[in-house]
């Protein structure tokens, strides 16, 4: 169906406002649908690696098929997006997502286990495009810069998903703790994917040319570099991500002598540092503005870095891993915001790819900088990549509007 049957549905008009907050509601549980279900099957990987019998090294293998089955379906998912409507294509993936996250624990070898990943990570990746987009149109129609709340509720689902996993970890079977997150996410992609389904994303009367606009748009020229830009962006604050989630508590362990218990609280103090970044994203997004946003995380998430990876004492690495997980907290919402309202979903895709792109490049890039130089020098790129990210937004604040 043509791009103009849908989203000809009705603009964003006084009287509807009812509609957007329930369009709000729907969108922020599929962000934290996301994060629990992700975070749930995290928790159960040692349960299954030992289930499976894989080596370290296979089970690295098969973990590939999350990335890769991500990184294929990001760009396809715009399209999708374009000729379905991000509303519809969100809800298939949600059950998608629901029901792949039950398969892992039925699996007893390491290929049928990345089998599996690969549906999982497709649909994972399907289903950030899609909400994104959906998001970045909501955010427009609405007029405030929201978007860091859809992604505080990922950050907080995931808390949740991962704390839950803990506490059912000794009591329950993976297979049965990952079936009854199946339950779960079948039942809120019931509840909230009716609403996605009635409402058709709201189009602001008074501004065509901007994401929602009735006729496809395409990447090129000056509009194509900036999403490459706002592309780079997501991925320097990835790379952080999934540098700390793989490297900060071992850092903490390793070179300042801090017991298991204690280095895992690292990572707990970024994550905590991040949610509460998000939260607090409007509010700063609204005094700032989006470049200065851009600049301000950029240089905090720099100077946290550089604190938390080359502090001598436990106390200010882990005062550094939260300055730097509050400084990177908007980064990723802002830069897929930008590139989606500049070019719709393939913008979303685009930006998402590249971020997904810099959380696979940031684990093994530490490794092996900590191989050649040391674990906290090899950290220190998360400062650098910060940097750049500062850099970027300085750059382009006169190019793209606030």
């Amino acid at each position: 169906m043509p791009l103009i049957n849908k989203t000809r549905i009705h603009n964003v008009v006084p009287g509807t406002s009812s509609d957007l907050t329930r369009l709000r509601t729907a969108i922020t549980a599929f962000f934290a649908l996301d994060g629990f279900l992700f975070a749930g099957w995290v928790v159960r990987i040692p349960a299954i690696k030992q289930q499976t019998g894989a080596s370290a090294s296979d089970l690295g293998l098969a973990l590939l098929g999350v990335s890769a089955g991500a990184v294929l379906t990001m760009t396809l998912t715009g399209r999708l997006c374009r000729r379905y409507g991000s509303h519809q294509v969100t809800v298939v993936c949600a059950v998608l997502l629901s029901l792949s996250v039950a398969l892992p624990p039925l699996t007893h070898s390491v290929l049928a286990l990345g089998a599996v990943l690969l549906i999982f990570g497709a649909a994972y990746g399907g289903i950030n495009v899609a909400f994104n987009s959906a998001a970045v149109v909501l955010v427009t129609a609405l007029r405030r810069p929201i978007m860091p709340s859809f992604h505080a509720a990922f950050s907080l689902g995931g808390m949740v998903g991962a704390g839950l996993g803990a506490l059912v970890a000794a009591s329950l079977s993976p297979t049965r703790h990952l079936l009854g997150l199946a339950v779960i996410g079948l039942l809120v992609t019931a509840v909230a994917g009716r609403t996605l389904l009635r409402h058709e994303p709201p189009t602001p009367a008074a501004d065509p040319t901007r994401e929602g606009d009735r006729s496809p748009r395409r990447l090129h020229g000056r509009t194509r570099g900036l999403v490459f830009v706002f592309g780079l962006i997501a991925l320097c604050t990835a790379y952080g991500e999934g540098a700390m989630a793989d490297w900060g508590a071992l850092h903490l362990e390793q070179d300042l002598d801090a017991s298991p218990g204690v280095a895992a609280v690292g990572y707990s103090c970024f994550a905590l540092a991040m949610t509460i970044g998000r939260l607090s994203g409007t509010a700063l997004l609204e005094r700032l503005g989006h470049g200065r946003t851009v600049v301000a995380g950029g240089a905090t998430a720099a100077a946290g870095m550089l604190l938390g990876s080359l502090a001598p004492s436990l106390w200010a690495a882990l005062l550094g891993f939260a300055v730097t997980g509050l400084g990177l907290a908007n980064l990723f919402p802002v830069a897929v915001e930008r590139a989606g309202t500049l070019a719709g979903p393939s913008g979303v895709a685009m930006a998402s790819t590249f971020g997904y792109g810099g959380m696979l490049l940031g684990p093994p890039a530490i490794g092996f900088m900590a191989d050649w130089l040391s674990l906290p020098v090899a950290l220190t790129s998360v400062a650098v990549l910060a940097a750049i990210a500062t850099l970027i937004g300085v750059a382009t604040r006169r190019a793209t509007p606030n």
